[in-house]
């Protein structure tokens, strides 16, 4: 019986084997250098080689290393410079860990303690916005108030009725002893138990370290009478200079009342002071919160120092409230005897200097090329030296000049007074010798007004040269 056989027209044609994509002689050679050649990152190996002579291995991997490839460059980790300060040193990791425990919040910025103390530092750029931008958030059972006005009433209540903290805050002056009652309030505070304030203490400056009572009047120190917050009187005058340098008035909205009260924040208290400062203070009422806030419009690089607006007074008020002085305040006083006087508006118009007597400021679009020179000091100037305006009546070059003279002259007069000059002070400050810190800032307050008057003799020359004929 005959096998049956299929039909070639009903078996499948074999598939036509797929065309090469190189050619075939260069398939022998690209198959050889992958079995010889070491294998790459990301490669598979077609076989392991064989067994190569010790000679042969040793020539193979000799020239392996002498025609490496160097390292990706992409796949380096950046290297960046750390734009704080060199002298600036991150915080204890415990001043984050007790605030955020309790509720306490921070968004892009870090705090650094240097030689000066503590400061709140920009941890990534800011762009300009038309909406104020929160860095910080700090609630209300942190901080420590009590009201400006009679009657008291402070916050966190944790006081018990009938303490004799009571009599003590009672019988303080409703005018003048702010700072005795809520120095009493943060005695109080350390003294209870688990009490986050006796935490966030060993972050406050020492006694050696506060500076703030240096001009304080002797009535100010007053012992107090509770020697259970204040078994000495040392103690009593660090809590004081504390409440002094670190606290400060805030308009609080609690419920239906809106009240002024004198207020110690934690980690808000930290931001240092500049005229010319890019955040501020908002009390949010709804969850009766802390805020502080970056200014509108203000762009912020990453290593700026955050800073908010303590007050606007002379050297000597910041003095005696905070313990320390600018040499570029632009609130500066100084006392002059001399009748010279200079034309107001040319002095402004010098130094483009804009504003009202009170709003002077430096427009900054009117100045040409990088100059430094205008700063606080030469608005202080404006404001401080003897000035005369008559609607249009123009200035006479001649007069102004020897008008400029005569208060150069009175201003060195001054700076001569002093028991010692500009170039001794810094020397002081920049030996190596131990010094206290009292003694650093009373040297300093003493070097800024040297150098205030320095910078209104020089303002006048430069107002010599470019006053107009």
């Amino acid at each position: 019986m005959a096998t049956p056989v299929a039909s070639p027209l009903l078996l499948p044609s074999p598939a036509p084997l797929p065309a090469p994509t190189f050619p075939p002689r260069r398939l022998t050679s690209i198959r050889r250098l992958l079995l010889t050649s070491p294998p790459h990152a990301g490669r598979p190996r077609l076989r392991d080689p064989p067994p190569a002579p010790v000679e042969e291995a040793a020539a193979a991997a000799a020239a392996v290393e002498e025609y490496e490839a160097p390292p990706l460059r992409l796949l380096d980790p950046p290297q960046e410079e750390e734009p704080y300060p060199d002298e600036m040193e991150a915080a204890d990791p415990d001043l984050y860990r007790i605030g955020y425990a309790r509720m306490m919040r921070a968004y892009g910025v870090e705090f650094l303690e240097g030689p000066d103390g503590m400061g709140v530092y920009a941890s990534r750029d800011v762009d300009p916005l038309r909406r104020a931008r929160v860095i910080m958030e700090i609630p209300l059972e942190l901080m420590l108030t009590i009201t400006k006005n009679h009657p008291w009433m402070f916050f966190p209540d944790i006081i018990p009725l009938g303490h004799p903290i009571f009599d003590i805050i009672e019988s303080t002056n409703p005018e003048t002893d702010w700072d005795l009652r809520l120095a009493c309030l943060l005695l109080y505070a350390f003294d209870v138990e688990n009490n986050f304030w006796q935490l966030y203490g060993d972050f406050l400056p020492s006694g050696d370290e506060c500076t703030s009572l240096l001009l304080a009047p002797k009535h100010k120190a007053i012992p107090l009478k509770l020697k259970r917050l204040a078994p000495d009187h040392e103690r009593f005058l660090w809590a004081l200079s504390i409440v002094q340098s670190r606290s400060f008035n805030l308009n609080m909205r609690m419920g239906a009342f809106i009240q002024d009260a004198n207020v110690l924040a934690p980690y808000a208290d930290m931001l240092n002071h500049s005229p010319d400062a890019n955040c501020f203070l908002h009390w949010r009422f709804k969850d009766r919160m802390l805020e502080v806030m970056i200014k509108t419009g203000h762009a912020i690089k990453k290593g700026d120092e955050m800073t908010i607006d303590y007050m606007s007074a002379v050297n000597s008020t910041l003095m005696q409230r905070y313990g320390f002085s600018s040499p570029t305040n632009p609130w500066e006083h100084i006392n002059f005897s001399s009748p010279a006087k200079i034309h107001l508006d040319s002095f402004l118009s010098v130094f483009n200097i804009a504003g009202l007597h009170d709003e002077l400021y430096h427009n900054v679009a009117l100045t040409s090329g990088e100059s430094t020179f205008v700063d606080g000091g030469v608005v202080a100037a404006a404001r401080t030296l003897p000035t005369w305006s008559d609607g249009d009546l123009p200035a006479i070059p001649s007069v102004e000049r020897k008008s400029a003279q005569a208060l150069q002259e009175e201003c060195r007069k001054m700076v001569e007074s002093f028991s010692t000059t500009i170039q001794q002070d810094e020397e002081i400050l920049d030996s190596d010798e131990p010094m206290r810190k009292t003694r650093e800032i009373a040297i300093k307050y003493r070097l800024h007004r040297k150098l205030l008057l320095q910078k209104i003799i020089d303002s006048l020359e430069i107002y010599q040269d470019r006053i107009l004929f």
